[in-house]
């Protein structure tokens, strides 16, 4: 167990190594002048040169990533090319605010779609399976951008006028002193997880319950609650669990439309501000936060999927 850990932790540490690698490669080679996008288009050419020594673009590229990586490392990531201000200060207030949208997001969608889930497995063939797995199957198909807008359409301005169609924080205010903001991005958020939940938890189910001892089960006498919940969702739960580990590492980079739709200022509609004033330091923190949030979470699945298969679990208790 503790080797198995060891080992996915130093796997993580790596790969966000690489992210680091190729997110400063990437933002380097973006169309325009940092330091031109920092004093405008009318820069005399001394302030240019004075503006890109400040910033150390006039250095090697490989002291460049040194400077910004040692910043990461130490907590100062640098400052904002657009207005000076700390980047750590720019983006950790935007962060919280999509924290709170992927943890509400989590409580709505997961206790629902597992539940469906469930019932269509208990009910397979019949027609409340058929209807539940035809509306995910619709779902599934529509973009993050696409389920927004037709919730506004519907909620919000054409059919009915019941949650505000954007979500607008004023300055210093936290989102939940305005908690009707949060439903909108939510319920999107939700209606996107729900597909690939809902259809994960039917399917591990529906094998869980063909099995052997779920057949000797039924032959005692077992209750079909009892069967269910106490011997055939505790064996279904190991796939579910990285299904929910892997979308909530997808809403990290899915809420950017979302955020984007409904104007929230999270992570995601920072980092579209921070391309369009291609305010590179924002974005480079930016892109290493969200790619931190999707390697956690899949070293959190792998460690919950393991607990959670005996099999596994007993494997790598052996080699430890």
């Amino acid at each position: 167990m503790l080797r198995f850990t060891i080992r996915r932790v130093f796997l993580g540490a790596l790969t966000l190594l690489a992210v680091c690698v190729i997110v400063f490669a990437a933002t380097q080679i973006l169309p325009g002048d940092a330091a031109r996008a920092v004093l405008g288009r009318n820069a005399t050419p001394e302030r240019l040169m004075e503006i890109r020594a400040q910033l150390q673009l006039d250095r090697p590229m490989i002291i460049q990533f040194w400077s910004w990586f040692s910043g990461i490392l130490t907590g100062d990531p640098g400052q904002s090319l657009v207005n000076g201000m700390r980047v750590i200060d720019i983006v950790y207030p935007r962060a919280v605010n999509s924290a709170v949208l992927l943890v509400l997001t989590s409580l709505a969608s997961v206790p629902l779609s597992i539940a469906l889930g469930v019932i269509a497995a208990l009910y397979a063939g019949r027609v409340v399976d058929a209807s539940l797995s035809v509306i995910a199957l619709a779902l599934a198909a529509l973009p993050e951008f696409v389920v927004g807008i037709l919730l506004i359409l519907l909620l919000s301005t054409s059919l009915f006028h019941i949650f505000p169609a954007v979500s607008l924080v004023p300055p210093g205010s936290s989102v939940l002193q305005n908690p009707i903001i949060l439903v909108m991005p939510v319920l999107t958020l939700s209606v996107v997880c729900f597909p690939y939940l809902f259809r994960m938890t039917r399917s591990a189910v529906l094998e869980v319950l063909a099995s052997e001892y779920i057949e000797m089960a039924r032959l005692k006498g077992i209750s079909t609650l009892r069967l269910v919940f106490v011997h055939a969702l505790p064996n279904a739960l190991a796939p579910v669990v990285q299904v929910i580990a892997l979308t909530l590492a997808y809403l990290a980079g899915g809420v950017v439309l979302v955020e984007f739709v409904f104007g929230y200022p999270g992570i995601g509609q920072g980092l579209l501000d921070a391309v369009v004033a291609r305010d590179i330091p924002v974005i480079q923190l930016t892109v290493l936060l969200l790619a931190t949030v999707y390697v956690l979470l899949n070293l959190v699945a792998d460690l919950i999927a393991m607990l959670l298969t005996p099999k596994m679990s007993a494997r790598q208790w052996q080699t430890t």
